[in-house]
C-alpha cells in the first residue's frame, strides 16, 4: 500500500475539494490516460486495486505511471464511542482528487489494449473517470488559446 515515510503531522483537517486540478492536469509519461472528472478522496487500496487491474490485463507489458500519492491521513473513531475526547487514530491514508486531475497513464501498448486496462482500472476507483490520449489533452489547450 502507498503511503509517505514519514509526516511533518500525525493527524490533518478535512479540507476542501474545491476547483479544479491546477497541476498534474496533463499527460506527460504515457500515450492514454485516466482523468478524473468529479472531486473524491481515493484510498491507497484503491489506487493499489487500480494498478494490479491495469498491470494483469497488459500481461505486464507496456508501461504504467501513477500520478496521484495518497499523502493525507485520514482519522476514524471506533463505533459506538462517545463523543469527545479528542481525534480518532489513523486509519487510511487517501490521496485529494479534483477534477481534471491525470490519475494513471499507460504507455507502450496498442490503443485498445490501453483503453480497455484503463477502463478495468475505472471500475476500481470512487470516481467518475474518462480516458484520454495525450493528442487529446494537447488538442483540448490549443483550441482554447
Amino acid at each position: 500500500m502507498l503511503m509517505p515515510k514519514r509526516v511533518k503531522r500525525r493527524k490533518q483537517f478535512r479540507g476542501s475539494m474545491a476547483g479544479k486540478a491546477m497541476r498534474g492536469n496533463t499527460i506527460s509519461n504515457g500515450e492514454y490516460g485516466l482523468v478524473a472528472v468529479e472531486p473524491a478522496w481515493i484510498k491507497s487500496n484503491q489506487i493499489e486495486a487500480a494498478r494490479i487491474a491495469m498491470t494483469r490485463y497488459i500481461k505486464r507489458g507496456g508501461k504504467v505511471w501513477i500520478k496521484i500519492f495518497p499523502d493525507k491521513p485520514v482519522t476514524a473513531k471506533p463505533a459506538e464511542t462517545r463523543m469527545g475526547s479528542g481525534k480518532g487514530t489513523l486509519e487510511y491514508w487517501v490521496a485529494v482528487v479534483k477534477p481534471g486531475r491525470v490519475l494513471f497513464e499507460i504507455a507502450g501498448v496498442p490503443e485498445e489494449t490501453a483503453r480497455e486496462a484503463l477502463r478495468l482500472a475505472m471500475h476500481k476507483l470512487p470516481v467518475k473517470c474518462k480516458i484520454v490520449s495525450k493528442a487529446d489533452l494537447e488538442g483540448g489547450d490549443n483550441s482554447e488559446n
